[in-house]
């Protein structure tokens, strides 16, 4: 799993899977979900993220993490 702010767009995606992106559905304002062809979920995309979420705040919890990788 990779998340991605973008600020041009105030955007955070949450990349799922290497599968690509099918179809989209939003499913609350600004909330978007991308599926695959099979209808597999394969990311998340949240609009204006500095106004819903605290960005500056990421916990892992009970996450069993193999291999670890933080770029700013």
């Amino acid at each position: 799993m990779k998340l991605t702010y973008y600020p041009e767009t105030d955007s955070l995606y949450f990349d799922l899977s290497d599968r690509p992106s099918f179809e989209s559905k939003e499913v609350a304002q600004g909330v978007v979900l991308d599926f695959d062809d099979k209808g597999n979920l394969t990311g998340i995309d949240i609009d204006q993220a500095s106004t819903v979420l605290d960005l500056k705040k990421l916990i892992l919890n009970k996450v069993p993490i193999v291999e670890q990788s933080i770029t700013a």
